[in-house]
């Protein structure tokens, strides 16, 4: 086994790594619910940064009625929102995964599955 080129390997996949973690730090990724009623903004990592109601969702004549409806669709657009981002992750993330399973020497990182 060459260790110089393995090492090489290694620093490549650290860098690849970066790269992708990056990306997802710069990504936006919106869900939706009610047809748009309710949006929702969230980073590549899953962090909810922005979210929208549409006012025509809101009955002045019935305020109960209307707070469960909001919150509703709001729990509904972020399920959305997350399940973008674990495709967005997957899409990122997934390739840097396989590749570390195919390293010579190892069948993957202790503890960490998947990898």
């Amino acid at each position: 086994m060459d260790m110089q080129a393995l090492l090489q390997q290694a620093q490549q996949m650290q860098q690849q790594l970066l790269e992708a973690q990056q990306q997802l730090d710069e990504a936006q990724v919106e869900g939706t619910s009610g047809g748009g009623l309710v949006k929702v903004t969230v980073n590549g990592r899953g962090q909810v940064e922005d979210i929208t109601i549409d006012p025509s969702t809101i009955d002045a004549g019935d305020t109960s009625e209307t707070a469960q409806t909001i919150a509703d669709l709001v729990l509904a657009a972020i399920r959305d929102a997350e399940t973008s981002v674990e495709e967005l992750q997957q899409e990122k993330m997934g390739p840097l995964a396989e590749g570390l399973g195919g390293m010579p020497g190892g069948g993957g990182m202790p503890g960490l599955p998947g990898f």
